[in-house]
């Protein structure tokens, strides 16, 4: 089929995302946005971003964080793309078993409404928990094809519980196809019970042209660093299984010009700051917050290692960053980690435990690093413009797969 004929007859997407950026979270799933971006860019391809917004009963719904989500727009172009945002009823902490239906009883009016308008061919969950069950239930009630895309947490740690575990594995049944960010979670996927013949791998990708090597002193007067200090930089939230609290025991067992900068939020921080504290480390260590993605770059760079311990993951896109910058890593050992650490330039894997980790970033630190060719290998691996390119044939072998 031609441009100009697929251009006539695009396929008709619909992708269901329960984090996507907005107004008052910028950097919110902000890894999505830029896939589903790219997906938007393919030919023939009619892109609808549905993102549900849970909203907790009174008053709860009066706390400023809900006010704030209560007050976005309900559809909205979103940097180019079409964005609905319909609303659900959340209940914080106790209603993970409820959230899928919540959300596909929601979402439900407003798709069957775009199916009648011939608007849905296909349909994209971009995560598994809640957004996959949430969409077998859209799809089961619409007669239409789905896929699900699953991240890490979304196997490692919600396939594992009574409450969401048998809704997530009855979707990935029922889908049509699946996707895994790696090689590792794809056989994570299937050690949980799901067909491998339904699997693909799809790998994220990174802005070459911001996340490239930068100037280092310009980017350490930008941060405050001394030019002498070694910087090690976690990003990610502050929460424990990303392992923050590992690097400030290891903290202990490094020279005294280390420095150690926590880019993110969350209910970690508070005991990480007294943490650091008590080990006597205030000085050598930061909490920068939430640091907005256009500002990440220079961070990178200003870092001599980019640490993240995780206890789980998929294939962060903080790791792909980082090496994008010409940043190596040091991660725990987990079976993506291999998929990163495959050369002395990329980094190094560690035990999760103290005296590993520390061990592990001397040594790195302690190596001569080609940044340039880490950065320039980290961008023939992971693009954008491949990523959404191998999105949209996905999508459209499963529509064909109907017919």
């Amino acid at each position: 089929m031609s441009e100009a004929q697929d251009q006539a007859n695009p396929l008709h997407i619909v992708s269901i995302a329960t984090l996507f950026p907005d107004a008052t979270r910028p950097n919110f799933g902000i890894f999505v946005e830029r896939s589903l971006a790219a997906l938007a860019r393919q030919p023939g391809i009619a892109l609808t971003v549905i993102v549900p917004l849970g909203i907790p009963p009174w008053p709860l719904s009066l706390h400023r964080r809900y006010a704030a989500l209560r007050r976005l727009p309900h559809r909205e172009n979103w940097h180019g793309l079409e964005v609905v945002r319909p609303r659900f009823t959340l209940l914080p902490k106790v209603g993970s078993r409820l959230n899928a239906t919540a959300i596909a009883r929601a979402l439900l009016p407003v798709v069957r409404r775009m199916q009648q308008e011939g608007r849905v061919d296909v349909l994209d969950a971009q995560f598994f928990h809640p957004d996959g069950p949430a969409t077998h239930q859209l799809a089961s009630a619409l007669g239409v094809p789905f896929s699900i895309k699953a991240r890490g947490a979304d196997i490692s740690l919600w396939t594992q519980r009574p409450d969401t575990g048998p809704a997530i594995l009855a979707a990935a049944q029922a889908a049509t196809g699946l996707l895994a960010v790696g090689e590792a979670l794809k056989k994570d996927m299937v050690t949980a019970g799901m067909q491998a013949e339904k699997i693909r791998v799809h790998y994220t990708g990174v802005d070459a042209t911001r996340f490239h090597l930068k100037d280092r002193a310009t980017a350490r007067r930008e941060w405050n660093v001394p030019e002498s200090a070694k910087l090690l930089l976690t990003v990610g939230a502050l929460i424990p299984r990303k392992g923050q609290w590992l690097v400030l025991e290891a903290m202990r067992d490094l020279p005294y010009d280390v420095q150690y900068f926590m880019a993110g939020a969350g209910e970690d921080s508070a005991r990480l700051k007294a943490m650091a504290s008590t080990l006597g480390l205030s000085e050598r260590v930061r909490q920068l917050g939430p640091v907005p993605n256009d500002q990440l770059p220079s961070l990178y760079a200003a870092a001599d290692l980019m640490v993240l311990p995780s206890a789980s993951e998929g294939l962060a896109n903080a790791w792909v960053e980082a090496q994008a910058c010409g940043v190596p890593l040091v991660l725990s050992d987990i079976s993506p980690a291999h998929e990163m650490i495959d050369s002395p330039d990329a980094g190094s894997i560690a035990a999760a435990d103290p005296f590993a980790l520390a061990k592990a970033i001397i040594e790195v630190l302690s190596r001569p690093i080609d940044r340039q060719a880490l950065s320039t290998r980290t961008h023939g691996r992971f693009n954008w413009d491949r990523n959404g390119s191998e999105l949209a044939d996905h999508l459209r072998r499963l529509n064909r797969a109907r017919a």
